[in-house]
């Protein structure tokens, strides 16, 4: 399979600031079309559901804020055809491919690359070259992990993984120390594992840290740009907006307290 032109894979974990970025490079019409093409289960056809989060949790005052799961459609496509299907949508006309990866996702990824014609290995390496060919790696991560769960904490909650002016504001969402400790050790363990595949592999990919995004986005994005090979003025100011707000800050605040007393992750 022939190289794609400046193709480029945005590594990251849940509420990373990874969807500001890869919103901000779609917006500019040349810096593919980016998204979380490896976030769905073959079973149902649909990413993680609230309650996949928490397999394994038996704690009925969690599970009981967490949507009820649906079954979806499987998805049949070979893995040919997958593969087809995904540098199809991720490319735009100049030939650059963009998409994102989270770590929970690489299991996925594995499954699918397995099924290609003429694998070259058997290793997260090899099926992102036999996926997608020869690509630049983004690495986007969030350094203080409490904020960052308390973010997907709300998240899987109402369903809302994005600021989204339309959709009604998340007054269900109910703080849950277990249900925030559940995540954070999750995140934590995201960002560890794609810090030892860098180095294991010989990977070197652009790090971006949540907040000099957060403080310069469009700056943020114009330097990616730059390192693809792309016209840096051709980035956007910000697309969406973040979601945290006064609640979030009094989450973490009360989250910092209750880990300190119970020891969970912070």
């Amino acid at each position: 399979m022939a190289e794609l032109s400046r193709s480029y894979l945005v590594c990251a974990s849940q509420r990373s600031g990874s969807t500001l970025l890869v919103e901000s490079l779609k917006t500019t019409g040349v810096a593919g079309r980016p998204e979380e093409f490896f976030q769905y289960l073959p079973q149902t056809g649909l990413a993680p559901q609230p309650r996949q989060w928490f397999a394994g949790v038996t704690d009925e005052s969690i599970l009981s804020l967490l949507a009820p799961l649906v079954p979806g459609t499987p998805d049949t496509r070979n893995a040919t055809q997958w593969r087809s299907d995904l540098l199809e949508a991720g490319r735009t006309p100049n030939g650059v491919w963009g998409g994102k990866l989270m770590w929970n996702q690489t299991p996925l990824l594995l499954d699918r690359a397995a099924g290609l014609p003429e694998r070259s290995g058997t290793d997260l390496r090899s099926a992102v070259a036999d996926t997608l060919g020869g690509v630049a790696f983004v690495w986007v991560r969030r350094p203080d992990v409490v904020p960052q769960a308390v973010s997907m904490w709300r998240a899987v909650q109402t369903q809302v993984w994005r600021d989204d002016p339309s959709a009604a504001e998340d007054d269900t969402a109910r703080y849950h120390a277990g249900g925030i400790s559940h995540l954070a050790a999750i995140l934590r363990g995201q960002d560890e594992s794609w810090q030892q595949w860098f180095a294991a592999a010989g990977v070197e990919p652009l790090e971006i840290e949540f907040p000099t995004l957060a403080k310069d986005p469009q700056g943020t994005v114009a330097g990616v740009l730059e390192w693809l090979g792309l016209d840096p003025k051709l980035a956007p100011p910000p697309p969406i907006r973040r979601q945290g707000n006064a609640r979030s800050k009094e989450w973490v605040e009360r989250y910092r307290a209750d880990a300190a007393a119970n020891g969970y992750p912070a």
